[in-house]
């Protein structure tokens, strides 16, 4: 059944995500702070606002998707924002990854204008984006999961609910701890191999092959060989998502020893500048860290 749908935030994940739910037949209005996004899906097929409060005018689902946890207070609970101008019963679902506090306190103010949420944060970045294969992490209300599930599932190929509000955030807190420390292990897989001469491709091949395969060595691995680390997903955010991660593990007594100096060194990264790279770009503190010169 199409849906009137609302899209806040049409970034690197939001624009994508955006057109592929054009693409199943659904009226989606369009809001971003960049025009040329805007653009993007009135070319589509849906249609552009100027406002927040435009883009969710009669929607029956807005969906957000933004940096981090100012934007999301600002977008959802701000003056102008979605709270303002949403109707009782509309199902308002954030697709950002945020703390699982912020979650909560989102939709505890939602409750009280008896407004809808679901928090759904999303694994896979642009490639999962525009492929339609994220795995999405869905907290809230099992109704209003069942009722977003079918949005959720043009989006992406696992799609679980995974608890009450603020229960996708910590599974994506949790998701963003392994995909940081595989990362890390494959740039540092990746300098250990080249230095020792072997042949890189090959060599990614048949470790792809055997346990020490994954979807980060998949996804990731090209970035690595050639070098190109035009932002799928960029450290500025891992490094948001590392704070996230170890601020929760402490509230809740986990240890998190490794995750602790990947997080040191994605903070690294970024200090040394790369931050608006792709999480790939690790490699280059590997580099450094080996002596070698970095392009």
């Amino acid at each position: 059944m199409s849906r009137k749908i609302a899209f806040v935030g049409l970034g690197i994940m939001g624009k994508p995500m955006a057109i592929n739910l054009i693409k199943a037949g659904h009226d989606v209005t369009g809001f971003d702070l960049s025009q040329a996004s805007i653009d993007a899906v009135v070319a589509a097929g849906g249609q552009g606002a100027t406002s927040i409060a435009a883009a969710v005018k009669d929607a029956d689902v807005v969906i957000t998707m933004v940096p981090a946890d100012p934007h999301v207070e600002a977008v959802i609970l701000g003056e102008g924002g979605v709270l303002e101008n949403v109707a009782a019963g509309t199902l308002v679902i954030d697709m950002s990854s945020i703390t699982p506090q912020t979650s909560i306190k989102v939709g505890k103010a939602a409750r009280e204008k008896g407004v809808r949420t679901l928090d759904a944060p999303v694994s896979g970045g642009e490639a999962g984006a525009v492929e339609a294969v994220l795995s999405i992490m869905v907290g809230g209300e099992a109704p209003d999961f069942a009722e977003a599930k079918p949005l959720f599932d043009v989006l992406g190929t696992t799609v679980i609910h995974v608890g009450p509000s603020g229960a996708g955030q910590t599974v994506k807190a949790a998701n963003q701890l392994i995909v940081a420390v595989n990362i890390q292990a494959l740039a540092e897989a990746v300098v250990f191999l080249e230095n020792a001469g072997v042949d890189l491709p090959a060599a990614l091949d048949v470790l792809g092959g055997g346990l020490a395969g994954s979807t980060v060595l998949n996804r990731k691995k090209a970035n690595m060989i050639n070098r190109e680390f035009a932002p799928g997903f960029r450290i500025d955010l891992h490094h948001k998502d590392m704070g996230i991660v170890t601020d929760a593990a402490r509230a809740v007594g986990a240890a998190l020893p490794v995750g602790a100096v990947v997080a040191q060194l994605v903070a690294s990264a970024r200090a040394n500048g790369d931050g608006s790279l792709d999480h790939s770009a690790l490699l280059r503190g590997v580099e450094r860290l080996s002596g070698r010169e970095v392009g």
